[in-house]
C-alpha cells in the first residue's frame, strides 16, 4: 500500500532553471526509498539534452536522470513529447520517443490538442502501472502567451485535476516577487490547486529569511512547504542549461566551442567531474584558448553550427591546435564537421544544401530522414595494444557518414566498428554520446589525448551519490507534502 496520498503531483517553477528537475529526482528518489512505486513525467520537454530507452525511443535527459532516483528503467511514456530546436523558430517534433515532423511554433501551436492527447494516453499508462506519478512542468506557468492549448504545466494540471507545488530559486534574487507574481498571472482555478511553495538553492542563516516566508504565507494564503538548501558539487544530468563550473580543475585543457544549437554537452560531464582536467566551453566573442585537446559536440543543426564555427575562427583555430600536436575528438555532429562535406539533399535540418567540412577526415556525410537511436556498448579500439576499455553510450543521428577513415575505428561496438580516425592519429569522430562516462573508455581517451592522470571518474557513482544527497535535503518537504494532505 502506498504511502504517498498523491496519486498525482505536479512541480511547477516561477522561471526555467529554478530546480524543477531536481525537486522531482529528489521526490523520486525519497519514495522509492519509502518503498513507493514511483515513475517521472514530463509532459511537453524542449530540450536538446537526450536520451535512448531501452525501447530505441528519445526522451529528455533530466527523465532519464529522474528514472536513475526512482530505481527504474526510463521509458518514452516519462517524456511523451519532446521539442528539439534547430532554429529560433523550428524545432523537431519527438512523439513517444519517435520523431513526428519538422514544425515552426506556429504549426506546432495548432498540432498541440494531437500532442495533449499523446500526453493523457502516456500518463494513464503510467498511472496503470505506478502507486506514484510526479510531474515536471517546463519553463513557468505564467507564460500568458502560452495559455493557449498548454500541455506542459497548467494544461496538464486541469486536464488531470492534479495538485502542483510552485518552486523558485532565491539565488537568482526576487524569489517573493516571482512566486507573488507567478500566482497572479493564474487563473482562479489555478492559483487553488497549487498547494504550496518551494524555496529552491538558499545559503545563509534561515532566522533572515523567516519574516519573508511569513509575509509570503499572509501574502498568499499559501504555505512555504520547505527551504531547500544550494547543494554544491552536484553531479547531475542537466535538462538543457550548460554545466560549466568545476568543483577544482586540472593541468590537463578540453577546449569545446559551445556551438549555438549544440546537443547532448552532458557528454563531458566525465570530464568536468575529472580532478585533472580544466573543462572550458568558449563562448560567442570568447577569445579560443590553448588547448591539449579541442572537442567539437553534437549539434542539432551540423551545417548551421558549421557555419558558425567558420564565422568565429575555429577553422584556422583547429588546423594550428594540430600543427602544434595537439588531439582533436568529434562527437556525432561534431565527427560530421570533421570530414570533406556534410549534405543534407532532404532539408532534414535547415535548408537542402552541401557544406564544405574541415577537411580533417576523410569521410563524407549525408544527413537521412531515419534518426538513429540505439544504446551500444564495447571496446575501445585506438590505442594499440590498449584495446580492453570498456565502453557504453548511446547514438543519436540523423545522417551516414562513409569515406577512407572509417576504416580505421575508434570503438568496436557489437563486433563492427565505429567511428574513425585520421591516419596520423591526431583526430579521431565517433557518433558514440557518453564516450567518457565509463571509467575505463574516459582514461583511454584522456591518455590518448596526451595526459598523464591516472585518475578514474565513476559517473554512475557520482550521478547515485548526487541524488541521494538532494533527497537527504528534501526529506522535510516529502514530510510536508504528506502531512498536508492528512491535515498535519
Amino acid at each position: 500500500m502506498s504511502t504517498f496520498p498523491y496519486r498525482t503531483l505536479m512541480v511547477q517553477g516561477t522561471t526555467s532553471d529554478a530546480g524543477k528537475t531536481t525537486v522531482v529526482a529528489a521526490l523520486c528518489r525519497l519514495l522509492m526509498q519509502r518503498g513507493v512505486k514511483v515513475a517521472p513525467f514530463k509532459p511537453q520537454n524542449m530540450a536538446l539534452n537526450s536520451a535512448v530507452t531501452r525501447e530505441g525511443g528519445e526522451i529528455g535527459r533530466a527523465q532519464a536522470l529522474q528514472a536513475i532516483a526512482a530505481g527504474i528503467e526510463a521509458h518514452t511514456d516519462m517524456n511523451p513529447v519532446l521539442l528539439k530546436p534547430s532554429s529560433d523558430t523550428g524545432a523537431q517534433i519527438i512523439i513517444h520517443g519517435r520523431v513526428r515532423a519538422d514544425m515552426n511554433a506556429r504549426d506546432y501551436h495548432q498540432y498541440k490538442p494531437i500532442a495533449m492527447g499523446a500526453v493523457l494516453e502516456s500518463h494513464a499508462r503510467l498511472l496503470a502501472q505506478y502507486e506514484a506519478v510526479i510531474v515536471e512542468g517546463a519553463g513557468s506557468p505564467a507564460e500568458i502567451n502560452l495559455r493557449d492549448r498548454d500541455i506542459a504545466n497548467m494544461g496538464f494540471a486541469e486536464a488531470v485535476d492534479c495538485p502542483v507545488i510552485l518552486v523558485a530559486d532565491i539565488d537568482r534574487g526576487g524569489v517573493f516577487a516571482h512566486l507573488v507574481g507567478t500566482l497572479s498571472c493564474l487563473s482562479q482555478s489555478e492559483r487553488d490547486r497549487v498547494i504550496g511553495f518551494v524555496i529552491n538553492r538558499f545559503r545563509g542563516d534561515i532566522k533572515l529569511l523567516e519574516p519573508g516566508l511569513d509575509w509570503l504565507e499572509a501574502q498568499t494564503g499559501k504555505p512555504v512547504l520547505a527551504v531547500l538548501p544550494y547543494l554544491h558539487g552536484l553531479f547531475l544530468d542537466a535538462e538543457d542549461a550548460v554545466q560549466a563550473a568545476q568543483t577544482s580543475k586540472g593541468a590537463f585543457r578540453v577546449v569545446v566551442p559551445s556551438l549555438p544549437r549544440m546537443s547532448n554537452h552532458t557528454d563531458f560531464d566525465a570530464l568536468r567531474a575529472h580532478p585533472d582536467v580544466d573543462l572550458r566551453f568558449v563562448r560567442e566573442g570568447e577569445a579560443i584558448p590553448g588547448a591539449d585537446l579541442i572537442i567539437l559536440p553534437g549539434s542539432k543543426n551540423t551545417r548551421g553550427d558549421l557555419a558558425w564555427l567558420d564565422a568565429h575562427g575555429w577553422r584556422e583555430q583547429i588546423a594550428r591546435h594540430l600543427r602544434y600536436g595537439g588531439k582533436v575528438i568529434g562527437v556525432c555532429g561534431g565527427f560530421q564537421m570533421l570530414g570533406k562535406t556534410v549534405g543534407d539533399p532532404h532539408g532534414v535540418e535547415g535548408a537542402p544544401g552541401v557544406s564544405d567540412g574541415l577537411g580533417l577526415l576523410d569521410i563524407e556525410t549525408e544527413l537521412t530522414r531515419d534518426k538513429q537511436l540505439t544504446r551500444v556498448e564495447g571496446l575501445c579500439a585506438f590505442m594499440p595494444g590498449d584495446a580492453s576499455g570498456r565502453v557504453s553510450g548511446y547514438e543519436i543521428h540523423m545522417g551516414v557518414s562513409r569515406g577512407p577513415a572509417m576504416t580505421r575505428p575508434v570503438f568496436a561496438i557489437d563486433g563492427r566498428g565505429e567511428g574513425a580516425m585520421s591516419a596520423d592519429g591526431q583526430i579521431m569522430g565517433t557518433y558514440l554520446h557518453g564516450l567518457f562516462d565509463h571509467p575505463d573508455a574516459c582514461g583511454a581517451l584522456l591518455r590518448w589525448a596526451g595526459s598523464r592522470s591516472e585518475q578514474l571518474v565513476d559517473t554512475a557513482q557520482l550521478r547515485e551519490a548526487s541524488l541521494d544527497r538532494i533527497a537527504a535535503s528534501a526529506e522535510g518537504l516529502l514530510d510536508r507534502l504528506i502531512g498536508l494532505r492528512d491535515g498535519v
